[in-house]
C-alpha cells in the first residue's frame, strides 16, 4: 500500500499530461488513480435531466466542468446537488454588490486512497 501511495502523484501527473493533450472532455475518463471529468459531467447531466423532468418549465443544461480540475478516484457513487457560488463585485458607483451563480456540485464522499472528500462545480445555463 505504501508503494501505491507514493506512486499516486506520478500517475496523476501522467494522467494530467494526457488530459491536456486530449481533444475534449470525452477523452478525460476515469482510471485507477483519478476520476474523469467525463463521468463527472455525465452525473451533472443526469441530475439536470431529473430536475427538468420534475419541473417541466425548467430547461437547465449542464455544461463542461473546468478542464483543469483533477480529483482522485471516487470509491462510492457520485452524488449531485444544486449549489450557489457567491462573490462581491463593485458597482459603477463603487458600492459593493453581492452576486451569485447557480452550479451543480458533483460530490464524492470517499475517495479510493487516501480517503478524502471532494466536489466539482459544474456550470449550468
Amino acid at each position: 500500500m505504501h508503494i501505491h501511495h507514493n506512486l499516486l502523484p506520478f500517475w496523476l501527473l501522467i494522467w494530467a499530461t494526457h488530459c491536456f493533450s486530449s481533444t475534449g472532455i470525452e477523452d478525460m475518463r476515469s482510471n485507477d488513480a483519478v476520476h474523469g471529468l467525463y463521468e463527472i459531467r455525465e452525473e451533472a447531466r443526469k441530475f439536470v435531466a431529473r430536475e427538468n423532468a420534475r419541473n417541466p418549465q425548467s430547461e437547465w443544461q449542464a455544461l463542461d466542468p473546468n478542464l483543469k480540475v483533477l480529483v482522485p478516484r471516487c470509491a462510492v457513487a457520485l452524488k449531485a446537488r444544486w449549489h450557489e457560488i457567491w462573490w462581491f463585485d463593485t458597482s459603477a458607483e463603487s458600492k459593493p454588490l453581492k452576486r451569485s451563480r447557480r452550479v451543480i456540485a458533483v460530490e464524492c464522499s470517499r475517495t479510493v486512497s487516501p480517503t478524502q472528500k471532494w466536489d466539482v462545480h459544474v456550470p449550468v445555463r
